[in-house]
């Protein structure tokens, strides 16, 4: 049975706190626009939502904010994870993105370069349990990319 670490905790605080940092806003990095990228970005964000809300629906039981595999969990291959390895990281990027985009703020935008970082890190860890936990997820992880998949 996988037992969780300090690390784990330590990504899921800091996602925690890159979280609440993104809720307010920093009028002085704000940023025009053109209308269609307003538009663009709300389209963005509205599929990140949706994609977020369906990867969870598909991870049923596996799922976890931390980055230790669930003990009883199953891999999960098909629907979204066909195409990123860590779609609901995918799917919090692209409404960071696009809410940053459709707000035109900079702030935000920078806060999800932050969550960038920390998802690549934190998947990276991530990766080393599953590829332990489940002997399927090498032959997966050559197959499928980490955020979308072909990266």
């Amino acid at each position: 049975m996988p037992q969780k670490t300090s690390r784990d905790y330590l990504y899921v605080g800091i996602q925690f706190l890159l979280f609440l940092a993104y809720v307010p806003d920093v009028a002085a990095m704000g940023f025009s626009r053109p209308d269609i990228l307003e538009y663009v970005g709300l389209g963005v964000a509205i599929t990140g939502l949706c994609t977020g809300v369906l990867a969870l629906l598909q991870m049923r039981k596996s799922f976890s904010p931390f980055p230790t595999p669930v003990a009883h969990g199953e891999l999960v291959t098909n629907g979204l994870f066909a195409w990123a390895r860590h779609p609901i990281y995918s799917s919090i990027l692209l409404g960071a993105f696009g809410y940053g985009l459709y707000t035109g703020s900079g702030y935000r935008l920078a806060i999800g370069i932050l969550l960038l970082l920390l998802f690549n890190a934190k998947a990276g860890y991530e990766e080393i349990g599953l590829t332990a936990h489940y002997q399927g997820y090498p032959a997966y992880k050559k197959r499928v990319g980490r955020f979308i998949k072909w990266m």
